[in-house]
């Protein structure tokens, strides 16, 4: 392997591109980076820097995981995620910028309701109740999730981010037990069809918790979930900000309609695709 940042850089991204991944560039940008502990400046500055053996050796480490299609956020530990840095483990689904979407809806619905209340329902990373509370500094929030695993990482990544203060990350299956009501309920729901996760790209197939992508047989089971217990969990005049899997808008709708529930508008994320509905309770 060249030894110098640059020539580092530039082989094990051609290695990547060899291997057909989507972004080797910036793959081999990061595990570099990772390996010497330099930042973007570091890279353009010291271009020509020799690696010292153990980074190199660290580098060789990383490449063999990645060309093993172990996602680069997996190998390091870490996720960006609305412009924060979360730490993500085999417990956690890795945050997809998709995801976002649905943090720019909610901050949307909320911004004329002082200090807002946020339930965010199957929490892992705490990455939309923790972004949600980064730019609302007067709002607090409660993580749910079943996974005692998940739910340490939120609670670290809280406190690494310093919203700690404001979130309380609980164990729970779709909010049940929580004994209060929120002005917005956010979720990333699993809603990917029990058979075809076989047949998912390895890179989520191996390496997501499968508890975070399956839906059952049809991938719905956790919009029925939702459905029922939105109507107890929402303040009368709350919304809802829920995830969809590709071509389930129209499903969810009606689970969400049959459930007594009001559907605002499905929000499209930023290649058009259907990726949050937004619901309420109707108005009494």
């Amino acid at each position: 392997m060249t030894a110098t940042r640059e020539g580092a850089y530039r082989a094990l991204a051609a290695r990547f591109k060899q291997a057909g991944f989507d972004n080797p560039d910036l793959d081999a940008r990061l595990l570099v980076q990772a390996a010497t502990g330099c930042d973007d400046i570091g890279m353009i500055r010291e271009p020509q820097k020799e690696l010292s053996v153990a980074e190199i050796e660290t580098l060789r480490k990383f490449e063999t995981r990645r060309l093993a299609r172990e996602p680069v956020s997996r190998i390091l530990g870490t996720r960006e995620f609305w412009g924060l840095t979360f730490e993500v483990t085999p417990a956690t689904l890795d945050p997809r910028a998709d995801s976002e979407t649905l943090v720019e809806a909610a901050l949307g619905l909320v911004g004329d309701v002082e200090a807002p209340s946020i339930l965010d329902i199957g929490t892992g990373t705490g990455c939309l109740l923790i972004a949600l509370l980064h730019e609302r500094r007067d709002a607090t929030g409660i993580g749910a999730d079943i996974s005692e695993a998940a739910l340490v990482v939120a609670s670290r990544n809280a406190e690494r981010l310093g919203c700690e203060s404001r979130a309380a990350f609980r164990r729970a299956s779709w909010g049940d037990g929580l004994g209060t009501r929120f002005d917005l309920v956010i979720s990333n729901p699993p809603y990917i069809e029990a058979a075809i996760i076989p047949t998912l790209d390895e890179e989520v197939r191996d390496f997501d918790p499968v508890l975070a992508l399956d839906g059952g047989a049809d991938g719905l089971d956790a919009y029925r979930a939702l459905g029922h217990r939105l109507p107890t969990l929402l303040k009368p005049d709350g919304h809802a900000v829920v995830e969809l899997g590709a071509g389930q808008a129209e499903a969810v709708t009606e689970i969400f309609l049959q459930a007594g529930l009001v559907v605002l508008r499905v929000v499209p994320d930023l290649g058009g695709i259907p990726r949050a509905i937004v619901a309420a309770l109707p108005r009494r």
